[in-house]
């Protein structure tokens, strides 16, 4: 097993709050720390269900212009692409999401190719404002969707920021459009199996804005390890209980968190 690339937990447990801090740009989207064990497979299913994982509301120039940062960093890409933001994000682990303001100065979901959703289709979310983007969790995000419009405003071009969000799910899939498969092998799974199929998924998200569009680039890269990799001693082990256990219990029903308790305190009662 490889030593996983980010462990957000040590960071406390997840919140709604954006929590976007600047990055250095020459790390936008490089070291990309899942190219072997995911682009083989992302470029497959742009193949095979481009349906599911592309859409474009009709922006040649941000796609153009998304396509030319993604080349800088990661080299050209090759002439058998539909789209050149297919041809982008064949490029790189990460998917790529293209917002643009409407005419009332809302941010929309104007392009996308996203092959490792987790847990929501695109299909449903393209076109929408931020408000459709992000579901209100009750009593845990008043405010979200105005805190996030108001950064990107204020974001200007050549900056970069980057934030975490993680869970835990059954079994190593990322192309995840629906929870419910992966909740349903959870349930009907004793607990002395929770070390073996429960794994850790970080979403390493970016924004960044483009200088002649003004596109916001919202960047995903989908980390996916066993659990057991990421709890590799006791000091990793309590670190992920705390975080684990102090979410706000709002954000825990949102994030599916109940089904899994059960296995979840089967695997740390196991390894400590």
């Amino acid at each position: 097993m490889r030593t996983p690339p980010y462990l957000p937990y040590f960071a406390g447990a997840p919140s709604l709050a954006p929590g976007l801090k600047p990055i250095d740009p020459g790390k936008w989207l490089s070291p990309d720390s899942e190219v072997e064990s995911w682009l083989p497979e992302k470029t497959m299913l742009m193949r095979t269900h481009r349906a599911q994982v592309f859409a474009d509301t009709g922006i040649p120039d941000a796609i153009a212009e998304t396509a030319e940062a993604v080349f800088a960093v990661a080299g050209p890409g090759g002439p058998y692409w539909d789209s050149p933001l297919e041809a982008a994000a064949a490029r790189v682990s990460d998917d790529l999401c293209l917002l643009l303001p409407d005419e009332r100065g809302e941010w929309v979901l104007r392009a996308a190719s996203l092959v490792a959703p987790t847990f929501w289709s695109l299909a449903d979310k393209i076109g929408q404002p931020l408000a459709g983007l992000h579901t209100t969790v009750p009593a845990a995000n008043p405010g979200l969707v105005s805190r996030i419009s108001r950064m990107f405003d204020a974001l200007t071009p050549g900056k970069v920021l980057e934030r975490f969000n993680w869970t835990v799910q059954a079994g190593p899939a990322r192309f995840t459009p629906s929870s419910e498969p992966l909740k349903a092998m959870a349930r009907a799974a004793p607990d002395e199996a929770a070390l073996e199929l429960l794994h850790f998924r970080v979403e390493r998200q970016t924004i960044t804005k483009l200088p002649r569009t003004g596109a916001v680039v919202f960047t995903i890269r989908t980390c996916i390890d066993p659990l057991v990799a990421v709890l590799p001693d006791a000091d990793h082990a309590r670190a992920f209980e705390a975080a684990w256990s102090g979410i706000d219990p709002a954000l825990a029903d949102y994030k599916g968190w109940p089904v899994y308790e059960r296995l979840v305190r089967a695997a740390l009662a196991e390894l400590t």
